[in-house]
């Protein structure tokens, strides 16, 4: 898509809505929200920075290929659930460490996880979209 406006209006569109999806993913313990939505929202916003300036552009934001996203998601997931195991507690036992008036635990953990796992798993769907086929020219 070749719109002036729309590439322009993207940039302001890109990080008002990733701001909101970090908004979603850290409220999501008391209120509804929490990493999935907050994914869906920030996958959402590249979508359409994909659909502006093409997959080539979102390549050089996001540095790494999808792959990596997806298994640091992945790895965020199982190593918030292992750090109940190493505690002699079952898979997954929320663990919390108080700093004050700020409360960080294991579950924010896994939401940041899951929050990057649906980015990487929805960005890898719309970006084999984006590509050409082989034998069209």
């Amino acid at each position: 898509m070749n719109s002036l406006i729309l590439k322009i209006a993207t940039r302001l569109i890109l990080i008002l809505m990733l701001l909101f999806s970090v908004f979603l993913l850290f409220r999501g313990h008391n209120e509804p929200g929490g990493g999935f939505i907050a994914g869906l929202v920030a996958a959402s916003a590249f979508s359409l920075y994909v659909m502006a300036n093409g997959p080539a552009s979102l390549k050089k934001i996001l540095y790494f290929d999808m792959h990596y996203w997806l298994a640091t998601g992945l790895s965020c997931c199982l190593v918030s659930g292992m750090i109940g195991v190493f505690s002699i507690k079952p898979f997954l036992k929320g663990e919390w460490l108080h700093m004050g008036i700020v409360q960080i635990g294991t579950p924010t953990l896994f939401d940041i996880g899951v929050y990057v796992t649906v980015i990487a798993a929805v960005m890898m769907i719309v970006l084999s979209l984006e590509q050409k086929p082989k034998g069209d020219r």
